[in-house]
């Protein structure tokens, strides 16, 4: 029995090392994109959804007015989701420098307020490359336009674009960040090979004409989440090879880690939920397969109280998990210029291990809070 369970804790430790070793190769494929021949003629339409988000949207609109793109070029939607703050009055002082507010009128109980909020502002847009950030989000001038760029010489129908928090006040938020960091590395790496999987909603592109062509949110409208991963699923089932991530600095969009551990739980649970309606059901059983990997480290360390064989292995797995993750994030916090949260990767890896577990069951198994709502 305990030699069949060290096979098992080893075959699944060699899986995962495979994938992380798959994942630094696709982000080394990703090169800093060559944007020469751009002549910046696309109408883009910057899309916002938006809830109680008056202590930070004055600065996500000042950002984007910000912008040196072409402002006949430019259109920005900002749908209210019902705010009960001063979201909408904030959003409306703008008008006149090209800001239009939108709110959301549902008519009845829905589960994603956001994916409708979007598609309704996407109906009222006349831009034809849709561009999609959050609320609470800065970015530098060269934002749209290095995207824009991007999206005119590289034929792609849609972009993922590198998304980081900054401005942290605690080890807990520093901590998120670079777990964060090896979320947007997932994602990118997965494009880099040729099989994209996941993106950030809070900064996304996509062609308007494409967005129709696959239905919009037809089929994924009944979870909470996903108006970000799973549309790039059904756009990449559609146009396999299509999807590009801008691995350029210029297009990084800033956002912050959450305060409280109860606000980071309801996060994380929220995007795991989506999970199990990803398109490519490999992807689907690799995840399953890393959570096993996780929950038989907890199990060896556990049982190494018992038995102290089981102690041995579970540091084995651990030790050449941290060497591994740490081969894939030096060139990804690199890259945001955050290479000194690696260090962090001692006190985040054991802590990790526990959360993956978790937020693996609860993300699929439990209702969650988000924005005031219970949602699933």
């Amino acid at each position: 029995m305990i030699a069949l369970h060290s096979i098992l804790s080893l075959l699944l430790t060699a899986l995962y090392l495979l994938v992380v070793v798959y994942l630094i190769r696709g982000w080394a494929v990703l090169k800093r994109a060559n944007l020469k021949g751009a002549v910046l003629n696309t109408k883009i339409t910057v899309l916002i959804a938006a809830r109680d988000e008056e202590e930070r949207i004055r600065y996500t609109i000042e950002d984007i007015i910000a912008q040196d793109y072409p402002k006949h070029l430019t259109e920005v939607i900002i749908v209210d989701d019902h705010s009960s703050d001063s979201t909408a009055d904030i959003i409306r002082s703008y008008a006149l420098q090209g800001i239009t507010l939108m709110q959301l009128q549902a008519d009845r109980p829905l589960n994603s307020y956001k994916k409708k909020a979007i598609a309704e502002a996407i109906e009222r847009s006349t831009g034809d490359l849709m561009v999609a950030t959050d609320a609470d989000c800065r970015m530098g001038p060269k934002w749209l336009s290095s995207i824009a760029s991007y999206y005119e010489t590289h034929d792609k129908v849609m972009i993922s674009s590198p998304v980081t928090y900054f401005e942290e006040r605690s080890l807990f938020e520093r901590l998120q960040t670079l777990e964060f960091s090896y979320l947007i590395g997932i994602g990118a790496a997965f494009i880099g090979n040729g099989r994209a999987s996941t993106c950030n909603g809070a900064n996304l592109a996509y062609s308007k004409a494409v967005f129709h062509e696959v239905g919009g949110f037809a089929g994924i409208d009944d979870l909470a989440s996903g108006d970000d991963e799973l549309l790039l699923q059904k756009v990449a089932e559609r146009y396999p090879g299509r999807i590009g991530f801008f691995k350029h600095r210029e297009a990084v969009v800033y956002t912050h880690a959450k305060h409280t551990l109860t606000e980071f739980l309801q996060q994380r649970r929220r995007w795991a939920s989506k999970s199990t309606r990803y398109k490519d059901k490999k992807i689907v059983a690799l995840a399953v397969c890393i959570w096993l990997f996780n929950l038989s480290l907890v199990a060896n360390a556990l049982l190494g109280f018992y038995d102290v064989y089981f102690f041995e292995l579970f540091l084995l797995q651990f030790l050449l998990k941290f060497l591994f993750e740490t081969a894939f994030l030096l060139p990804i916090t690199s890259f945001f210029k955050r290479s000194n949260l690696v260090a962090l990767l001692i006190v985040l890896a054991p802590i990790h291990i526990i959360y993956f577990v978790y937020v693996g069951l609860m993300g699929n198994t439990s209702k969650y809070s988000w924005k005031g709502r219970i949602v699933r």
